[in-house]
């Protein structure tokens, strides 16, 4: 019983977490172009799909037949947007005004915590 309690509060809060944070993306996409590495093509555009894709698999994960496509979808996107984390992490001297650099050092291995607990979603 705690299993599939603890399960689904970890799921309404990774839908939570990515809708709001697609949400952001797609009304302050200004905020986050400065996070795509050069050479990752146009940066608006990469901030608008990975928007885009984080309110559909935030929403995604909190309707039963969409749930499984929701879970591998935004696995791909937290693994494609790696790069950018990465990025931030080794210029964090750039974003400090946004946040301290321990921030964007600590955003990277924090992608594999949140990577496993997307993967056991159900």
């Amino acid at each position: 019983m705690l299993r599939i309690i603890w399960r689904r509060s970890l799921r309404y809060l990774c839908a939570l977490l990515f809708s709001a944070t697609g949400i952001l993306h797609l009304l302050h996409p200004t905020l986050f172009v400065v996070a795509i590495p050069p050479g990752f093509g146009d940066p608006l555009w990469d901030v608008l799909i990975s928007g885009y894709a984080e309110l559909a698999g935030g929403v995604g994960l909190l309707l039963p037949w969409t749930r499984r496509i929701a879970r591998y979808g935004l696995i791909a996107l937290l693994l494609a947007v790696w790069p950018a984390n990465w990025y931030m992490a080794f210029e964090a001297h750039r974003f400090i005004a946004v946040a301290p650099p321990l921030f964007w050092i600590l955003r990277v291995p924090l992608q594999i915590p949140l990577i496993i607990a997307v993967w056991y979603l159900e």
